[in-house]
């Protein structure tokens, strides 16, 4: 069975990469479970620039032994708000300067909004996929349309969830379910489209 490194620690999206890959026969393991201690610097300044860059590393960092029979799936998402001309984008993460404090990041998006009306809250989640192997290099996008709510709603969820009310679903990402929100979010929209080419992979080996 072939091994699937995810390129994060996050068990939020350790958890819904799994489920969303669950027909595919890896053995997914996030880089704590493949005993991986690995810091990449995310310095590109484009998602797909900094999801390739976290592949490549830790696809690197593996002996040519486990090359043969690994893929490695990184990602870089970020939160797209179009009265703030796309921030906090690639620096979504450590957009009140402390990286992954979610608390902080939701409180600075809700100052720069302030007193900004409801039509002109208008944003996206927009997420970069890469999975690297062995003859193997896909890369696929997703995104999910919304806006900045006023508050934080829902106790779910992670990151700008609170914050950000699907279109898809008319809640926030925070007030559904895990199976709602892969639904329609931008990793669960990125993650349909790399599950459709490694069916065009499998179709083509079987041939």
């Amino acid at each position: 069975m072939k091994k699937l490194i995810i390129a994060s620690n996050n068990a939020h999206k350790v958890m819904e990469i799994r489920e969303m890959l669950k027909d595919f026969h890896y053995e997914i393991l996030s880089l704590h479970d493949a005993g991986i201690e690995i810091d990449v610097e995310e310095d590109r300044d484009t998602f797909m620039g900094n999801a390739h860059k976290k592949a490549e590393e830790i696809y690197l960092h593996l002996s040519e032994e486990e090359r043969e029979n690994t893929l490695v799936l990184s990602d870089d998402s970020g939160l797209s708000v179009d009265h703030l001309d796309g921030a906090p984008g690639v620096y979504s993460a450590r957009y009140s300067g402390e990286a992954h404090n979610d608390e902080a990041n939701n409180e600075k998006l809700l100052k720069e909004l302030k007193d900004v009306p409801e039509e002109e809250r208008g944003a996206k989640f927009i997420t970069a996929m890469v999975l690297l192997g062995k003859d193997m290099d896909i890369r696929v996008t997703g995104e999910a349309k919304g806006r900045i709510l006023f508050e934080r709603s829902g106790g779910s969820g992670f990151g700008y969830d609170p914050l950000f009310y699907s279109s898809d679903l008319e809640k926030s990402f925070a007030d559904a379910t895990n199976e709602e929100k892969n639904s329609v979010s931008h990793r669960g929209n990125a993650l349909k489209n790399l599950i459709k080419e490694l069916k065009k992979i499998e179709d083509r080996s079987s041939l």
